[in-house]
């Protein structure tokens, strides 16, 4: 292969895995002079003075093994955008990775968090240790990952899941609605390793072989209807509550639906708001698309053990209606600070801007532009509102959901978007071919490939604390029963001493 630009983004496009794409990657950042741009520290985007300085002072506490002075370095802060290392406009440069500095500082900090957690910083108390990683855990933040509605598009996230559980970068929280939903529940209900093996074509085509609507060869001009619909559901996911779903695969999982009556109001049913509710129901009202799928009623597992409705009088649809990306709630609720998407909604594809963040020209017009239409649909609906409201209540129904739907925020941190920006919303309402299904899956790891350094890098030291607090809690309470037995055991000597 010549060892050219041209080549090389060619072989990038037509890499077989991560590791395979990575390595063009690099030739290519050689190639091009970029990889200079890596190694050479100095630049008007970020303060590199300030990171090196905090690199080198973290180094030098715990080299020379001072816990206490790094504990109290670390205490002054622990930034995931320190001296605007965390802006998008330093992943956008090379192909793989950002400045050399900024991974060396990650790198450092993570030796340096590691350290405090190890039995070489025993001279500081374990519980004054946990409460420090659990005070840095809630500064720094945590992460989320969020899948839009897609119906049949649904492939393109599996693909991005894929990807990101190989590389062991799926955050723990996860959100989905409509087809998201129901990636969703299929990966939340299961371990890393057995959802690893349900997320290619074949295997998620197997669970509804024995649908008349599934076909391998040409796919449908139309979604399952409800009753296969429903039957594919019950095929792939375990019938399992959210609280059950957490504990089988240690992740979060988050369903947005929608009330089929206006006089409800949105929800986001997790382990948190919704333990006992069953995942299964979540997903299929979640995917509940008006005028294709049916209403429907939750249910729930009662103190007996057995399925009842849940909130019997109300019914629910599709989820993207109302909180496509969830994230406000997502903050509150798991104290989520920064957000990675998988968008296929084809309605929201054209007003998502994967430039955001960056500061360029094209951006800042794009949201100037997107602003001034959401406020323009704001205003049209409430001109409106009144007559549609005594003329139809359908068509008032019809109107609010509209602009419910345009004043929604559709972008992330970072956005993982199909190559094509502008979708057929028809292609999301037909049943793909097992070809076209596999496609799916490749643009979505293709999409998800470039963005995977970024990902590390920008992680790793959430999902650091968050080992590290699981670990130093286990021992904490490992500590606490050895101590209770020990107590148990001089006061069982003591009794039997006095009694002769």
């Amino acid at each position: 292969m010549r060892l050219d630009k041209s080549s090389l983004e060619k072989a990038m496009k037509q890499a077989e895995s991560y590791d395979q794409w990575a390595d063009y990657a690099k030739l290519h950042d050689e190639v091009t002079g970029r990889d200079k741009w890596r190694r050479f520290e100095q630049s008007e985007r970020y303060d590199f003075a300030a990171i090196r300085s905090r690199l080198n002072e973290l180094r030098l506490l715990r080299e020379r093994g001072d816990n206490h002075e790094l504990l109290f370095a670390l205490h002054e802060g622990i930034h995931g955008n320190l001296g605007g290392m965390g802006k998008p406009s330093m992943y956008g440069h090379a192909k793989f990775g950002t400045k050399n500095l900024i991974e060396d500082y990650i790198e450092e900090l993570a030796l340096a968090l590691e350290h405090l957690a190890s039995p070489a910083a025993d001279d500081i108390d374990l519980n004054e240790r946990i409460d420090f990683f659990h005070r840095a855990s809630d500064c720094f933040g945590h992460a989320a990952f969020m899948m839009s509605g897609s119906g049949s598009l649904l492939f393109f996230h599996i693909g991005v899941v894929k990807c990101l559980l190989e590389q062991d970068l799926l955050p723990r929280v996860i959100s989905g609605s409509s087809g998201g939903a129901i990636v969703s529940t299929l990966i939340g209900t299961r371990s890393r390793e057995d959802a690893l093996k349900l997320l290619n074509a074949d295997e998620l085509f197997a669970l509804g072989d024995a649908l008349p609507s599934i076909n391998r060869d040409a796919g449908s001009r139309r979604l399952m209807p409800p009753e296969e619909l429903d039957e594919y559901i019950n095929a792939g996911i375990p019938d399992l509550t959210f609280e059950e779903a957490m504990k089988v695969s240690g992740r979060e999982i988050s369903l947005s639906i929608a009330p089929a009556e206006p006089r409800q109001s949105s929800r986001l049913l997790n382990a948190i708001t919704t333990p006992n509710v069953y995942v299964r129901e979540a997903a299929k009202a979640s995917a509940a698309l008006p005028g294709v799928y049916p209403p429907v009623v939750l249910a729930a597992k009662n103190v007996q053990g057995m399925r009842q409705p849940y909130l019997p009088g109300s019914r629910w649809v599709d989820g993207s209606l109302s909180q496509d990306l969830p994230a406000k709630r997502l903050t509150r609720l798991y104290g989520v600070n920064y957000f990675i998407v998988s968008q296929t909604n084809p309605v929201a594809m054209p007003f998502v801007n994967t430039d955001k963040g960056t500061g360029t020209l094209r951006s800042k017009l794009f949201d100037i532009n997107l602003q001034g239409f959401k406020l323009a649909s704001n205003a049209w609906f409430n001109l409106l509102e009144r007559p549609l409201s005594l003329v139809s209540k359908q068509l008032y129904n019809m109107a609010k959901t509209a602009n419910g739907v345009v004043q929604q925020n559709y972008t992330g941190d970072i956005n993982i978007v199909p190559a094509s920006r502008v979708l057929n919303p028809l292609s999301a309402l037909s049943q793909p071919s097992l070809d076209r299904a596999e496609k799916l899956i490749r643009e979505g790891e293709l999409a998800t490939w470039p963005l995977v350094e970024r990902i590390r890098t920008t992680t790793r030291i959430s999902r650091l604390l968050e080992t590290i607090i699981a670990d130093l809690e286990a021992e904490r309470a490992s500590l606490g029963r050895t101590r209770r037995k020990q107590v148990a055991a001089s006061t069982k000597a003591r009794l039997k001493a006095a009694n002769g």
